[in-house]
């Protein structure tokens, strides 16, 4: 977590993880603080918006014409995604965009991983608002951010897609280690980890990271120009790096603390 500050404004910065094992203790010490005196959260997605992502989803995934995955992937890929698949239901993969059976795969992963939202810092930090009467606001639109995915070009679809399968062997250990590396605040860690991947798809990077990062650090400056207390809560994988809000910020010439 980090904090943006002057005489009458701060605005307490904090990386989440959308899913987290059952019992994570995450709210405590300075973040407990930060909640209590944040007159309001921003998050990327408002409690209504998140509920709705699902119905966007369904809308938005399907291809105008189904293509089998064996036409999609091939060797160590193709292995991968069988494999998780074979882990629980059917993705229904043939009938859906490349980008959204890349979704799909993730959150498989993530169940497998133990994982869950509803033990995620967002659904808990919604709670402690709600229960506390404190209005809760969004960057973004469901739609807004499923369609950061459905506007990508076929071909960047097809390799983040061939590269989810190719590691999904990997992936819940991976994921694993990605949840470790943010419960003790590894900085470091978590930009390899989030980063090796995306790096090599600069057209993904931009849409999915760069872009959103720069869009955020534009609010917290003009935010800054407002009174009271914000704690504003986005994915850990969008705090680190030099093209992270705490390093745009900073490179704009605002003093960014660390505090937790």
């Amino acid at each position: 977590m980090w904090l943006v500050a002057d005489a009458d404004t701060k605005i307490y910065i904090l990386g989440t993880m959308h899913a987290l094992p059952r019992g994570t203790d995450w709210d405590g010490a300075r973040v407990a603080s930060a909640i209590a005196a944040a007159d309001e959260l921003m998050m990327e997605l408002s409690p209504a918006e998140l509920a709705a992502a699902g119905e966007i989803f369904q809308k938005l995934a399907p291809r105008e014409t189904p293509l089998a995955i064996e036409e999609r992937l091939s060797g160590k890929a193709l292995s991968g995604f069988r494999a998780l698949e074979a882990s629980g239901r059917s993705l229904g993969e043939d009938g859906l965009d490349d980008w959204a059976v890349m979704v799909l795969m993730g959150q498989r992963v993530a169940q497998n991983a133990g994982l869950s939202s509803a033990d995620g810092v967002e659904t808990g930090l919604t709670e402690k608002f709600e229960a506390a009467g404190k209005p809760i606001g969004g960057f973004e639109t469901a739609r807004d951010q499923l369609m950061l995915f459905e506007t990508l070009d076929p071909q960047t679809q097809r390799i983040l897609l061939t590269r989810a399968a190719e590691e999904a062997g990997d992936a819940t250990r991976e994921i694993g280690a990605l949840t470790a590396a943010w419960g003790r605040g590894d900085v470091g860690a978590l930009e390899k980890v989030i980063n090796e991947d995306i790096d090599s798809v600069p057209a993904a990077r931009k849409a999915i990271i760069t872009d959103r990062n720069r869009r955020w650090s534009a609010w917290v400056k003009r935010r800054m120009e407002r009174p009271g207390t914000v704690l504003m809560a986005v994915g850990a994988g969008h705090l680190v790096g030099s093209d992270g809000v705490p390093a745009m910020l900073q490179a704009g010439g605002m003093t960014v603390t660390r505090v937790q």
